[in-house]
Parts: C-alpha cells; structure tokens; sequence
C-alpha cells in the first residue's frame, strides 16, 4: 500500500527550531546572561540562514525553471517564501522586543546600563574620544562613494553609512561608508562606572560619537548602520585533483558571492537607501530594514561587570568514569571493556588520554583518525603530531569540505603533514561526516585494535557544550569492520566502486545504512502487525529524507509506537491521520542537543545504535556517515535512560504539532518537573558512585 507522505517545509521547520532560541531568551527560569546568550545563538542561526539556506534555495529555483526535469529537488513556491520571510521579520521584531522591554532593564536593576539607541552622556565623552583616537582610529578606513570607484562591501561585515554636507557647499549630499573593526577590537567596551553603575558602550556608538575626526570641513547629517550577506554555499562537492589547493580558493571566493542580504537602518533617508541600492547593485528582495545595530551575535561577549551567580547557570561538574581513572592505562582498560561517555555529563578528557596514550605507547604501531570540526588549538592534533614523529604510522582523513572550517582544517592539515602524518583529502562529491578514530597496538605476534567512535567531532572545544556519545571498544568485528572503512576512505574512490565491502556491524552511509535502518523498522512494523509490542525511538538533529519519513509514517499506521526527538528541523508532520502513533519532541537547553540514537524494541530484545548521521538528503545520500551497535547491555541501558529522561521532560522541552509549533510539555501538578539535562547529569554523577 502506497503511503502518502505530509512534509513539512524544512526552512519553516528550521526557523520554528530557531524560534524555539528565542523564546529561552524571555524565560524567566533562565539566568539573566544566559538569556542574552540565547539572543546570541538566535542571531548567529539567522545569519548562517542568510549566508547558507536561502542562497541554496535561491540556486534550486533558478535551477529548476531552467530544467524542470533535475532529478530530486523541487522547487520553493513564492507563497513559501514570502510565508519564510514574514516569520523572520516576525521573530526579529520580537527579539528586538525582548531586548530592549525585558533584558536591558533587567541588566539596569543589576546595576549594568547597556547604551543602546540612546545618545552618551558627556561624563562619558571624554573617555570615550581618548579610546577612539588611541584604539580605534587606527583600523578605521572611511571610503567616500563616487560612481567611478568600486568599493566592495565584506561579508557579514559592520559598516556606517555617513551621510555629509560640504561646509562650503550644505546644499550638496555626500556619502561615505567607515567599517566597524569589530573583528580587531571588541564589541563592547566597559567604560568608567558613576555611583555604583557599570555602563558598556558599543563599538558602533564609540564610532557614531567621534565620526567627525574623520571627515573635517563637513558637518555629518547622518549615520546608519549596513551589512551585506553573501552566498557562502561554495561548491565544493565535485572538487578534484590538487584538492587543498581548490577548497583555499573556494574559500576565497566564497567571501565575493553574490549578496543574499542587505540589511540597513530603518531609519536612514529613502533617497540615501536609494543611492546604495544601485552603487553596491542590489537586486529586489535583498534589502531587509532593520535596527541601528547589527551582528548581534556578538551579544555573547557582553561584559559581565557584576559578577553574581543568579546571572548565569551554575556549574555542572563532569562525572568521573571509574574503569577509566583506575585503570593505569585507558587502552589497556578499553581492551577489557565496552566503555560509552556522555559528554559534556562526564569528562572529555578520557578522550584526550585515549590520544595521548596513543601517541605515546612504543607498542602502538598505527593510529586512523577521521577529523570533520577540529578545534582550533586541538589537542587531538598535536597528539597525532607527536604520535607521527614517536615513529608510529598515522593517517588522517581530514574533511575539507567542512563549512567555515576549512581554513582551520586546511592549517591543521599542513602542520600535521609537515610532522610525517598521512592526511587524506576529501572524496569528489562527498563529505566525510564519520566520528572514529582506530589504535593497532603489536605486543609479541599479537594485534590489538581499539576503536572510538562518536556521534560528534573529535572537537574538546565544542564538547563542553555539546551533547554527544563516544563508545571506546575492543570488539573484534566492530574493530575490524573500522579498518575496513580506513581502507575505502584512503582510497578516496567512489562507494559504488567498493560494492563488494560488506558491513555486518557498522552502519556506513553509501554502503548499508539506509538499507539497515529500513530493514530495523520493517521488523518493527511485522511485529506491530502481528499483535506484538513494537517500538521505535530516534534522536536525531534534523529529520528531512522523504524515504526514512515515509517508513516512520508506515510503521505509526501499523501500530508501532514511535517516539522522535529532533531538536532542529522535522519534516515529519505529527498529530495528522497519516502519523498516527507518532511523537516528536523537541529540547532547547544550556548544552545543544547534538547526539544521535536509534532505539528499535525487536520484541523485547532491543537493538541500540548511536552515529554521526542525521535522516537528511545530505547525510544519507551524499555524506560518509556510520552508525555503531551497542552490544554491551550495561551500555545500552544507559542510552535507554538518558532517552527516558530527555521524553520525560517537562520544563525545557516542547511537543512539536502538524504545523511544527512548539508546544510546551505541561507538568503534572502533583510531581516535580523534569529537566533533563539536569537529571542526565545526576544520573552520570550516580554511575561514578555506584551504590
């Protein structure tokens, strides 16, 4: 029977994701700071929205009315459209909203004064002209806009718009653009407290105050803020050859795309918005009005001149992991033992001693490690440097197609090339998505093989706020199943030409995943129709692939009970005839739910997987992703109750209904609520004390 599949529209689905931020940023349970950074999060999501989604899309349209015919891409409809652009105008109209009536006057009662659309008073001036002339003057670069000169305006970068009048001559308009050097000086600066209050000053305004230093013989009549987003989505899937070479030039080119966005001050004069449309070429519909204020990204790095801890969440120590720290080496305690962490609940730093370890043990021969995100001053490298000039054999597939982190990849690469690691680019077409590393170890005749594997970056920066599983095993098929996949990706050929690798364990995008994954819900739906207890329960980042859609739809309508949590974007539609049995649960919380697990009931003998792959096109189709079994049945209850707490959730967490809404997950009158996050961390902290 031919199922109908619902989809809800992925740009809508992303921004209610992305609503969900901003409405932890007006949650008065949340600590104050902690609701600016939520502001932060929700203006960096929209940038990257600008930068990346909507330039695709623009690309598909165009695509698809010049061949209707492209197979698998369908075109956004207008109605769409305009439904995505009124949401975001929507949502930053109540981010504006919530800034200026609920978070500034709640800094104000902390004794911290954010200027903000508000004219400096003179006590201030003084401090403020000696920062600028000493600090600020020397990265400022005004240009004046003639029809001749063709200035160009840098992606995602700050500027002013000066509007002038010659002394000599105040009947004549001149304009000039003067960037804002955010990117060299901070964005915000404390100035010099008056009776017990700290004001913060923006870099904008330290600018807006002086602006008349740079332009003598010409009173300024006006000054407006701009910034210009460009297409960031550079096509670096059919990369081929010197690869290195063409992801830096990509890069490079990547910040000269097309503008998607041109967002101003609302209140600059029509006729000096009429100007910088045609000089900077500014096509219909990449225009956006807004506030006198932009990249307010950068409210992370607010100062926080009051120092109490009702303004920010309060420490959750990580757990210890006992069979690690007593072991007198972690190989050696992972060759006896399955061990699953759950960062950032337990300590990142087993995974570092794992690294190190590695580099430093003369019985390890040889060290595989795939690198997607790595850390700017990534520890894990420098081990694998180190581990590479000890003499061991280490080979590295570094993913350079990773975006925004190209040019950080791209700098570790070479160092760790110069230091004797094998680093293998990018296959043509696809990205490596993979989290697994894998230690062969030779004492006398014997191999060990260890492996790591992770539904998240080998990343310790992101690891402090990012939730994610990291299994250490010895397991003989799984291990060697991971050297199997180190062979293919050294290769760097096409799946198709590998049709004859089988995988039995590991679950490997382009391989079996998808194949596995259908088969897992195929048996829940014959159980679920021949009268047994069937169950499905995912986490997942993002749900978007038509055909893992259509089998959840097929195994509701059978009866199978499925329980979904995808915190992002969820094409799926609930509460409809066609997902009947089916609930989709959605956390936003201080750590960003980043894990993915895969939980299939099999009649009581449950099958438990974690893994780096999201149910999108990109991931199952066009990415080198692997999901991982969890054998061991201590492990896996632990997955089960981290899955239980997150589904009990009854404070941060959101029912999503047909049309993607976030609605709140009451809590019972007559028991306490339920944080997940706070639980799954006292239920990590219980497994380093077991009773």
């Amino acid at each position: 029977m031919a199922i109908e599949v619902p989809l809800y529209d992925r740009d809508l689905s992303w921004l209610s994701f992305n609503y969900r931020v901003l409405c932890m940023a007006k949650d008065q349970r949340v600590p104050l700071y902690e609701r600016i950074r939520f502001l932060s999060i929700f203006s960096s999501n929209l940038d990257e929205f600008f930068r990346v989604r909507m330039p695709a899309v623009q690309a598909v349209n165009h695509l698809l009315r010049k061949d209707p015919g492209v197979a698998g891409e369908e075109p956004v409809s207008e109605e769409t459209l305009h439904a995505i652009q009124h949401e975001i105008d929507r949502q930053q109209q109540e981010f504006g909203t919530i800034l200026t009536q609920t978070l500034l006057p709640e800094l104000n009662r902390q004794q911290v004064h954010l200027y903000y659309k508000e004219a400096i008073p003179e006590v201030h001036h003084p401090f403020l002209k000696e920062y600028f002339l000493t600090r600020v003057l020397a990265y400022l670069q005004p240009v004046w806009l003639h029809r001749k000169q063709n200035f160009f305006l840098e992606n995602n970068m700050l500027y002013l718009v000066v509007t002038l009048t010659p002394d000599d001559n105040p009947d004549k308009q001149r304009y000039a653009v003067v960037n804002i050097p955010s990117q060299h000086l901070p964005r915000f600066m404390e100035l010099p407290p008056q009776e017990d209050v700290y004001y913060i000053a923006m870099l904008d305004d330290v600018i807006r105050e002086n602006i008349r230093f740079l332009f003598p013989e010409y009173t300024v009549t006006g000054c407006y803020s701009i910034k210009i987003t460009r297409d960031a989505e550079a096509d670096m899937n059919e990369l081929k050859g010197d690869v290195l070479e063409q992801v830096e030039t990509m890069i490079k080119k990547r910040e000269l795309g097309i503008p998607t966005r041109f967002l101003y001050d609302a209140a600059i004069p029509e006729a000096a918005l009429h100007y910088l449309v045609a000089y900077f070429n500014i096509q219909p519909g990449e225009p956006v009005a807004g506030g006198c204020y932009h990249n307010l990204k950068d409210l992370a790095d607010l100062p926080m001149p009051v120092k109490a801890p009702a303004l920010t969440y309060g420490k959750l120590p990580p757990a210890r992991v006992p069979v690690l720290d007593n072991a007198p080496r972690i190989l050696d305690a992972v060759m006896q033992q399955d061990v699953l962490l759950h960062v950032p609940y337990q300590r990142y730093d087993y995974i570092l001693r794992f690294f190190n370890e590695a580099a430093a043990d003369p019985d390890v021969r040889e060290i595989y490690v795939t690198l997607y995100r790595i850390a700017s001053g990534s520890l894990i490298a420098s081990a694998l440097i180190s581990a590479a000039r000890n003499g061991k054999q280490v080979t590295v597939f570094v993913e350079l197609k990773a975006r925004f982190d190209e040019e950080n990849n791209i700098r570790w690469s070479k160092k760790m090339k110069e230091a004797g690691v094998k680093i293998v680019y990018s296959i043509p077409g696809l990205k490596v998505h993979a989290k697994t590393a894998l230690v062969k170890r030779k004492r006398g005749h014997q191999w060990d093989y260890m492996g790591l594997m992770a539904t998240g970056n080998f990343n310790e920066s992101t690891a402090r706020f990012y939730t994610d599983h990291v299994l250490l095993t010895a397991h003989p098929d799984i291990t060697r199943e991971m050297e199997l996949l180190f062979l293919y990706l050294q290769s760097r050929e096409q799946p198709k030409e590998y049709g004859f690798m089988t995988f039995k364990h590991l679950l490997v995008a382009q391989f079996n995943l998808v194949g596995r994954f259908t088969e897992l819900i195929d048996r829940e739906i014959e159980n679920a129709r021949a009268g047994k207890e069937a169950r499905i329960t995912i986490k997942l980042n993002n749900l978007q692939e038509k055909q893992m859609i259509a089998k959840l739809y097929e195994a509701g309508q059978a009866g199978v009970q499925v329980q979904l949590i995808v915190r992002s974007i969820c094409c799926l539609r609930p509460e409809l005839p066609e997902s009947v049995n089916i609930t989709v649960t959605r956390i936003v919380d201080r750590f960003l739910e980043h894990a993915r697990v895969f939980i299939f009931h099999n009649g009581g003998r449950e099958e438990v997987y974690m893994g780096s792959a999201d149910w999108m096109n990109r991931n199952l189709h066009r990415r080198i992703e692997v999901c991982f079994p969890l054998y061991d049945a201590a492990l896996q209850q632990q997955a089960k109750e981290i899955i239980r707490l997150q589904l009990a959730d009854n404070t941060n967490a959101v029912r999503l209904d047909a049309n993607i809404q976030n609605i709140p997950v009451p809590a019972p009158a007559d028991a306490p609520g339920v944080n997940a996050q706070t639980a799954i961390h006292a239920y990590t902290m219980s497994l380093s004390n077991p009773a």
